[in-house]
């Protein structure tokens, strides 16, 4: 399948109409791997014209907890789709995992990841798997993608989860993942004028394997990959609708852009228009 480039593509409409943006970090929000005044200006543009940005990573939720309270984001999703954090929340759970079966849980995780090393010896636990509620993760270097295709047969065999990015391997529960957790988030947390945030009216954004399910055109058909993910193009189960020109930050600037200049150029709606909507 061919990815549609953005920046050809006539949907305009369906870009003014985006009331979310659920983004990924690494690879996405990132310049080698280093945040940028690019970034953090771009986040401040959003915030201006009253567009949420949702953050939905891989990375821990000890280190993911301090981003959701300093950049200008509504929130953010960590452990792809294991725990949510914002202002106002400090570090739910998602999915069905409990408070009191966290130390169980690990214990299993953690037995999952030495059985895999006993294949595998390579592999190493992340340094900030110690920061973990509800993956375990261990170093993507030195696997090749058939080793990561058998580690995820593997994992299903043994009822967990598999998925990886451009940095990490992670080990997760079967259900857990950043679509999932995009929509817990969204029905729990949004009131008011985004209580009926429909599907189309969330952009989702990312780069790698863990996004798929960010990509799932059922759940969010509009979908825009930044232009890395092309190297992993074949290993995704659900591919972006749309690829930006521009990789990591310089491409999530370029869907920031055509965004913006959409909504600026939609009509804009009449009194007339607004009257009956507000006596319904």
């Amino acid at each position: 399948m061919t990815l549609s480039p953005l920046a050809t593509a006539d949907i305009s409409t369906k870009l003014s109409q985006v009331k979310m943006i659920a983004v990924d970090i690494d690879g996405t929000l990132t310049l080698n791997g280093r945040f940028s005044t690019q970034l953090l200006s771009t986040l401040e543009r959003l915030q201006a014209a009253e567009i949420p940005v949702l953050l939905v990573t891989g990375r821990s939720a000890g280190w993911v907890e301090s981003l959701a309270n300093y950049l200008p984001v509504t929130g953010a999703i960590s452990e792809n789709g294991g725990c949510y954090m914002s202002h106002e929340v400090r570090c739910q759970l998602l999915g069905n995992l409990k408070p009191k079966e966290i130390s169980q849980h690990r214990e299993k995780l953690a037995d999952c990841f030495w059985q895999l090393q006993g294949s595998y010896p390579q592999i190493k636990e992340s340094a900030d798997n110690r920061w973990r509620i509800t993956d375990w993760t261990f170093d993507l270097d030195k696997l090749s993608p058939s080793d990561l295709w058998e580690i995820s047969a593997q994992c299903d065999r043994w009822g967990w989860s598999f998925t990886y990015s451009t940095i990490q391997c992670h080990i997760r529960l079967a259900t857990q993942n950043k679509g999932a957790g995009i929509r817990q988030v969204v029905k729990k947390h949004f009131s008011g004028f985004f209580a009926g945030l429909k599907q189309s009216e969330i952009l989702t954004i990312g780069d790698s394997p863990n996004d798929t399910e960010m990509f799932d055109p059922a759940e969010f058909p509009l979908s825009v990959g930044v232009a890395n993910i092309k190297e992993y193009v074949d290993r995704l189960t659900h591919q972006p609708a749309y690829v930006a020109q521009f990789p990591e930050i310089n491409g999530f600037v370029e869907i920031v852009d055509a965004v913006l200049r959409a909504k600026a150029e939609a009509p804009q709606p009449t009194q007339i228009d607004i009257l009956p909507n507000i006596f319904q």
